[in-house]
């Protein structure tokens, strides 16, 4: 199973919100007195970003209590919500930058 196919899985017999209606339930910021579970456990499971994309990376940070790399979300996404869900262990920082093809990493260290 690819990628594609694994995130289609995910969405299996979740009723999805249209655009529009992603959008009014974000400006209705009814979210904004929800649990970072709470957001997690709608966002996670949408094709369409229902709340501010600061407010999903916050709060998956928060449930996942790690830093989640933006490039995760594109590169990793069936495994952050195997995460989330408890099905696997936190990625290794090594194994977070190996997500990235090695011609296009690039490391800078400050002091």
């Amino acid at each position: 199973m690819n990628n594609e196919q694994e995130i289609e899985k995910l969405y299996e017999g979740v009723e999805q919100m249209t655009s529009q209606q992603a959008i009014a339930f974000g400006q209705s910021r009814v979210w904004e007195e929800w649990t970072p579970e709470q957001i997690c456990r709608l966002v996670l499971f949408q094709k369409c970003l229902p709340v501010p994309f600061s407010a999903f990376h916050e709060a998956i940070e928060t449930c996942l209590g790690r830093p989640v790399f933006t490039h995760e979300f594109g590169m990793n996404y069936v495994g952050i919500v195997k995460e989330f869900l408890g099905e696997n262990p936190k990625p290794t920082l090594d194994e977070i930058f190996e997500l990235i093809p090695a011609d296009k990493r690039i490391l800078i260290l400050k002091p």
